[in-house]
């Protein structure tokens, strides 16, 4: 049977659904084939949730066995969820925009079918599944050393397993959008570094956003960074209400689609400047 043969629901989801499936499946496999460079980074960026475990550990006994009511094992258990959203938050930076410019290869993806932001959200994606996998034996090390306290619901479980994947789309979305700078300048990494130390700050990245001063915390509630990392920690780690769980999922869908019009935004305006001055 041709594709023109084929019945009409299949045709339609061989389309921008066919074309998440095949590219998230690549990637996958992609990854298991690096498995072990995987695995090494993964390992590598263990380093700076450690080192702030280790402070706020020794702050806490210091002060008594608690900061601000945190406990050693609550920061454990804050850490440790840290690594896989860390992880769960990497995607294609600023930096791979000034290369796929200068390169020529944004050219390549206006040629296809669908918009270019739908190959690194699907790419990425696909990777996410093994880092997920990679993580697991990463945290059980982690948890046996630093002995992290947890109470853990289902309903917790459940939202967490949604707040990993809007933190993901959120940084995607916000991280697009500045690369995109790249349009009228190369010289996008100043930008990014300001809103790396942002992110860093405000976004429960650092230190508990409870832990953070009245006037920070102010900041942060208005910005989309507390539901890239603080939100979806907290989630598993902290002692979120029901109502808190739910409405953390509602804000960060607002950022999301804050996030996409503002993608589609800048690209409307930035690809007639590409097209304009040519590669």
């Amino acid at each position: 049977m041709t594709a023109v043969d084929a019945p009409p629901r299949r045709r339609r989801l061989s389309g921008l659904p066919g074309f998440y499936a095949v590219v998230m499946r690549t990637a996958v496999q992609t990854q298991f084939q690096y498995r072990t460079a995987n695995y090494l980074y993964m390992v590598g960026m263990i380093a700076e949730p450690v080192i702030y475990l280790v402070v706020w550990s020794a702050v806490a006994q210091a002060q008594g066995g608690s900061v601000q009511g945190i406990t050693a094992g609550e920061f454990a258990a804050y850490y440790i969820v840290w690594t896989l959203v860390r992880n769960m938050n990497i995607v294609f930076t600023p930096y791979g925009w000034e290369e796929r410019i200068r390169q020529g290869e944004l050219s390549g993806l206006l040629v296809r079918p669908v918009h270019p932001i739908h190959y690194d959200l699907a790419y990425f994606a696909g990777w996410k599944f093994v880092v997920i996998l990679l993580w697991l034996p990463i945290a059980a090390v982690l948890s046996l050393v630093f002995r992290p306290t947890f109470d853990v619901r289902g309903v917790e479980v459940l939202v967490f397993v949604a707040a990993i994947w809007g933190a993901y789309l959120i940084r995607s979305m916000l991280l697009w959008a500045l690369g995109m700078v790249t349009f009228w300048t190369t010289r996008v990494s100043a930008l990014y570094e300001l809103y790396f130390t942002a992110e860093l700050l405000l976004s429960g990245r650092l230190l508990p956003l409870v832990l953070l001063p009245a006037w920070a915390a102010t900041i942060a509630d208005w910005t989309p960074f507390q539901y890239t990392f603080g939100y979806p920690i907290e989630v598993l780690a902290g002692d979120l209400t029901t109502g808190q769980l739910w409405t953390g999922l509602a804000l960060q869908a607002v950022w999301i689609a804050a996030g996409a019009l503002l993608v589609a935004v800048v690209w409307r305006f930035g690809i007639r400047r590409y097209s304009a001055v040519g590669n």
